[in-house]
């Protein structure tokens, strides 16, 4: 699909999505739509990309959300549609919202306004990046629609079930350094610098052997909100996909060895946070 409505790109083993739209805040349309199912489609196939980023274009939105406007594009009427949304056979409204076995990591570098489907989209991703202008809200509680792409799932499971109806009754806007506090955002950066920011985390997570960070993700995703025990249960499934790979044998080699850029004594530790004794 050639791409109008979002920006694809690839810098080396990470892929950029853009929403591509500043002239209505980045919203989301049924053209949008099909792009974002093709761009992560093609993210999620290709065995070079070790990690995603979901942005927007220009400084004033992430994403607005739906284009209201053509709404009629969005939410179809037909009653068979209707059936095969509600049995989960749709990848989403705006997009593949509703796909949960992505298991390579995701950042959201949010440049300015989350709002509604954009708050979705920023929820989307496993660690979001905001630059101090941004500000997040369930705005489309006005109109009287609902969260449709995992807003009322993904948002208590990030900040908690209180937090999170506070926000999804009310339909409060919140800004970046509140959405730190309760643990939406993991990061604010200065204006235009959410991008970069972005960048040199998914570089530090690419640097890494990518078969367990794929496993450990596919056992939080799973196990969340399942007992203890079937969360132990799927943590070792998962462990077993990933212990036996060669990269174990290497990581195993290295560790013994001591050839790990953190043993250097002359260097500074690549591990952030990591203090050497």
């Amino acid at each position: 699909m050639k791409f109008k409505e979002i920006v694809y790109e690839k810098q080396g083993e990470i892929t950029i999505i853009k929403f591509n739209r500043p002239e209505v805040h980045n919203c989301v349309g049924p053209r949008t739509h099909a792009e974002l199912i093709s761009a992560w489609t093609l993210f999620k196939e290709d065995d070079s990309a070790k990690a995603a980023i979901i942005t927007g274009v220009g400084q004033q939105a992430f994403c607005a959300g739906g284009d209201l406007k053509n709404a009629s594009g969005i939410v179809s009427v037909d009653p068979e549609e209707i059936k095969a949304h509600s049995r989960g056979e749709r990848p989403g409204f705006l997009g593949p919202s509703r796909w949960t076995d992505v298991y390579k990591p995701i950042i959201a570098a949010v440049n300015g306004l989350a709002y509604a489907g954009g708050l979705e989209w920023a929820c989307f991703a496993d660690i979001r990046i905001a630059e101090e202008h941004s500000t997040f809200g369930v705005t489309c509680r006005r109109w009287n629609i609902g969260l449709a792409d995992g807003g009322t799932q993904r948002l208590p499971r990030i900040i908690g079930m209180g937090r999170a109806m506070e926000l999804i009754l009310t339909g409060r806007v919140i800004d970046a350094h509140e959405a730190y506090r309760i643990g939406l955002v993991n990061e604010i950066t200065p204006r235009g610098k959410s991008l970069e920011r972005s960048i040199a985390l998914a570089q530090l997570i690419c640097s890494h052997p990518q078969p367990a960070i794929h496993t450990d993700k596919e056992a939080a995703v799973r196990g969340f909100g399942e007992s203890l025990d079937e969360g132990l249960r799927i943590e070792a499934e998962c462990f077993y996909k990933s212990i036996m790979k060669p990269e174990t044998m290497e990581g195993l080699r290295r560790f013994i060895e001591r050839d790990h850029p953190d043993r250097d004594p002359d260097g500074d530790p690549k591990t952030p946070g990591l203090k050497k004794g």
